[in-house]
């Protein structure tokens, strides 16, 4: 699990593409539960941080510091 380290701000592409189309997701917030949001429609979702380490394909863009 050490290549999908991510990080609060980080753009990062789930496995499965939303039905708006797209596929790449902010993380807007971090703790037990990670909530990402849709860079494509701008919709957000809740998911626990187990299921979401099975669901994420890799990291995009790294947030900027």
């Amino acid at each position: 699990m050490a290549d999908k380290e991510f990080e609060l701000h980080d753009v990062v592409e789930m496995k499965k593409a939303h039905p708006c189309g797209t596929n790449e997701w902010t993380i807007i917030r971090m703790g037990m539960d990670i909530r990402i949001k849709c860079n494509g429609c701008k919709h957000s979702v809740m998911i626990p941080r187990k299921d979401f380490s099975k669901k994420m394909k890799r990291v995009i863009a790294k947030a900027e510091k």
